[in-house]
């Protein structure tokens, strides 16, 4: 009896053990990325789920999604899905499951939206007392952000000094201000830009909770007010002298610099230069927001009070008044 020997070349034989051989190269859970846009959603955002893989051709083959359990979209190729969140600190469970050649894989999303509120103040803006509205940054003013972001944790709140922060200043990072419990930014405007956009992400320290806020800081030109100051009651606070504003006998201005930085306006690099019809008064530099006026008897006429202010420090940060005087 003849035995026979089938002879295969090396090349086929290998096809064709890898064609009986199980499929390892079968895409894995972790070959499928996930894409939240935005990536910390506010409450009642509209938020969008994408995914993605070069490992497999998505857009062949069936994609289920199911929220909180129930399916809300299904199809060949929906790589993408889009929800509303709820509330804050509720969580929205979104599912994936990915129908390959190879089998089915699932991807779990959860949505958690938190509010982060932004504090901003003008660290060196100058207002009266008793002022009751903000003090707003000029050019180059030193400009203070404090983060306060409400993420709940197992019905915990997370104190924000216990959280990490990420800072952006004109959407470029900020790392040497950026950290664990750094919920503060502080900067100085540019003097060029007439705003400037600060954005934070707050997460918890194992990354699994986070929240982003931004906000914009828009600068302000120093404005001057004239008050006057009364001998018995002080400065009259409640009335601005207007235009053509009537003096009697002897009385004396207030000036007051809206805005100006630094905010102890006695500083020596604020030079107060004030006028009368264009002819320069000298004042002492410790009253320099005063100007006495006194009308001569039997006279009247109208004169141009003016006041310039400039910054020997910053260059673009000038103020000026002027009113005219009835008398």
């Amino acid at each position: 009896m003849r035995i026979k020997f089938l002879l295969i070349p090396l090349g086929v034989l290998a096809i064709f053990i890898a064609f009986l051989a199980p499929n390892v190269l079968a895409v894995s859970p972790s070959s499928i990325s996930v894409t939240i846009n935005p990536p910390n959603p506010a409450p009642y955002a509209s938020v969008t789920i994408t995914l993605s893989s070069f490992a497999a051709n998505l857009d062949s083959v069936n994609i289920v999604w199911l929220e909180d359990g129930k399916t809300v979209l299904s199809g060949v190729g929906k790589k993408s899905y889009s929800t509303t969140t709820k509330k804050e600190n509720v969580e929205t469970r979104i599912e994936a499951r990915i129908f390959l050649p190879d089998g089915e894989i699932n991807k779990n999303i959860s949505i958690r939206p938190a509010v982060m509120v932004l504090l901003w103040q003008a660290n060196d803006s100058y207002v009266p007392p008793f002022y009751k509205g903000k003090a707003l940054p000029t050019a180059d003013s030193e400009i203070k952000i404090v983060a306060m972001p409400e993420i709940v944790v197992s019905g915990s709140k997370i104190t924000p000094d216990k959280m990490t922060y990420s800072w952006k200043l004109d959407y470029n990072n900020q790392p040497s201000d950026s950290g664990y419990g750094k919920n503060a930014f502080v900067f100085t405007n540019d003097y060029l830009e007439s705003s400037n956009t600060v954005s934070v992400v707050a997460s918890t320290t194992n990354q699994q909770h986070s929240s982003e806020a931004s906000i914009n800081v828009t600068t302000v030109n120093p404005e001057i007010s004239f008050y006057k100051k009364d001998a018995i009651l002080g400065t009259l606070w409640e009335r601005a002298l207007f235009n053509n504003y009537l003096i009697q006998g002897e009385e004396i201005v207030i000036a007051e610099p809206y805005f100006i930085s630094p905010k102890n306006w006695r500083r020596p690099e604020l030079i107060f230069n004030w006028s009368i019809n264009n002819r320069s008064v000298v004042v002492p530099n410790y009253l320099k927001n005063l100007m006495s006026l006194k009308t001569a008897e039997g006279v009247t006429g109208t004169s141009i009070l003016r006041l310039n202010i400039e910054n020997t420090d910053k260059i673009f940060q000038t103020a000026k008044k002027e009113i005219n005087i009835q008398f």
